[in-house]
């Protein structure tokens, strides 16, 4: 199978996994809202809000080792991949550790001295606070082994194990809906043995499968360890900055409004999760071949993949984000019963952030293929954190809670140019090249989407009118993104595959 081919077979198992995870997730958080109860949800998502953040926070992570095992990969060096995982795998270890001790030590104060919880309700707080470091150091320990399956680009046993972690989650809900007492205690550990048993199934399928995940006689590269962990700490520092305004903003919001703002934003951020699927799960069946191209030497190669990667991160998210914008009230009726006040106007803003993140997001992977990502880190991180003071101020004025959304956006925008910048400047990017390829070609498909939800949405008032703004908007959008968003070698690689996809077909039937 050939590289390309390779991309979209395991973007289309990625995309299977998808469709299956997504309604699950929404409606075990339907469960979960139901079972709990706002002030209780509200509390999960202010303490043990982390659980949110783990997949992205690990994701990031397992970056740093899939980046040098496919780097290595590209050079055909066994002894290279080796290395990596095992010293990987010890520094994954010490840090986690050295993180829950830290985040251990900050208990007193936070609970104590910081958030804003009812009185009668920080012991069980607490509990939760505890069981989601056990799950944080658990997804630590992960992390080298799920880079290896990554670089490997190996993302059915991937999907099936995510696949497995839905159904973990709404079996917890559905435990949940059962229980009369300490609803949030129980929910609590139970997402931490589920965090634990995910460990098990990547580490032992890993050993069994792949010669350089072997956990005996690891010998410890002094050098090697230096090298991923400055690429892994830059890594790490970009994560924790987007960490840091989420996680901040939740905590201002709480500071403002109390627990019960915290249970619109939880739910907003669910929504824009589910939407960040599409372009994360692209993403990742991209990620393996831009750094093996760098790898080779192929810079053009691998820069036009993160081009491709932006622009189709995009158009996945904005098929489904651009109606869900339009009919976001309906949609929060139709999931659940009871809609926290603010949060269908959250989750808008949030969606419109995401829909701008994505112009650069395969930026973010050629700039992790050339291993120069200090500058990088350090300037957007250093932007994104910006959220904060700015949402403070806003606050502190008095505007109402969602206008911390505004320097979210705005600051999301500048963002998207420093990107571009440091890409030029570390890795010759053509800035008049990728304007054409991915902000020029996505003009007319945008265009397209926002007009037809806008007719949809302001001429029929019907039950359930999001399914008719979704299912017509998404038929124009893909017809406009054919004849107006893609570029000619983008429709030659689409062709190919949709023949090659034919004669397999044809094959089976006969």
């Amino acid at each position: 199978m050939t590289p390309a081919n390779k991309v979209i077979v395991n973007t289309a198992i990625l995309y299977g996994r998808m469709l299956l995870t997504v309604g699950v997730s929404l409606y075990s958080t339907r469960l979960i809202l139901e079972a709990l109860g706002s002030t209780d949800f509200g509390i999960f998502e202010l303490v043990g809000g982390i659980i949110a953040v783990l997949g992205f926070l690990n994701n990031t992570m397992a970056t740093s080792t899939q980046r040098f095992i496919s780097f290595y990969q590209g050079k055909n060096d066994l002894d290279g991949q080796k290395s990596v995982f095992a010293n990987s795998l010890v520094m994954h270890i010490v840090v986690g550790l050295a993180i829950v001790i830290v985040l251990a030590t900050l208990e007193s104060f936070l609970f104590e001295q910081f958030l804003n919880i009812a009185a009668d309700r920080i012991y069980a707080a607490k509990i939760v606070y505890r069981a989601m470091l056990a799950s944080l150091l658990f997804s630590m320990i992960n992390v080298p082994f799920m880079g290896t399956l990554i670089a490997h680009e190996n993302l059915l046993f991937v999907a099936i194990v995510n696949i497995l972690e839905a159904l973990f989650k709404l079996g917890i809900a559905l435990i949940l809906v059962m229980l009369q007492n300490e609803k949030l205690i129980v929910y609590s550990f139970l997402m931490a043995a589920s965090a634990f048993v995910i460990l098990l199934l990547y580490m032992s399928f890993c050993i069994k499968k792949y010669d350089e995940c072997s956990i005996r006689n690891i010998q410890i590269d002094k050098n090697q360890i230096r090298e991923i962990s400055s690429f892994a700490g830059w890594n790490l520092f970009g994560a924790l900055c987007s960490l840091g305004r989420n996680q901040g903003l939740v905590v201002l919001l709480n500071l403002f409004f109390g627990t019960a703002i915290n249970a619109a934003y939880g739910i907003a951020n669910q929504l824009a999760s589910q939407m960040n699927f599409f372009s994360s799960t692209m993403l990742r069946a991209l990620n393996p071949q831009i750094m093996k191209s760098e790898g080779v030497n192929d810079r053009e190669r691998m820069l036009r993949l993160s081009m491709i990667a932006s622009k189709f991160g995009f158009f996945l998210v904005a098929i489904i984000a651009i109606p869900a914008i339009f009919e976001m009230s309906q949609i929060l009726g139709f999931w659940l019963k009871e809609v926290p006040r603010y949060t269908a106007i959250f989750a808008q803003l949030i969606l419109i952030a995401i829909l701008l993140n994505q112009m650069t997001i395969g930026l973010q992977s050629a700039l992790q293929a050339t291993g120069k990502i200090k500058l990088y880190q350090t300037v957007v991180g250093g932007v994104i954190l910006m959220t904060l003071p700015i949402a403070y101020f806003f606050l502190k004025l008095g505007y109402p809670p969602y206008f911390v959304f505004v320097s979210y956006i705005g600051l999301e925008i500048i963002a998207i140019i420093l990107r571009i910048g440091i890409t030029k400047k570390i890795a010759q990017l053509s800035v008049p090249v990728y304007i054409h390829r991915v902000f020029v070609k996505s003009i007319v498909p945008l265009f397209c989407s926002f007009f037809t939800c806008w007719i949809v949405t302001n001429y029929f008032q019907i039950e359930y009118r999001f399914l008719l703004t979704g299912g017509i908007s998404a038929i124009i959008f893909s017809l406009s993104i054919y004849f107006f968003g893609l570029c000619v070698d983008e429709k030659i690689l689409i062709h190919g595959f949709l023949k090659i996809a034919l004669k397999r077909l044809k094959k089976q039937k006969s």
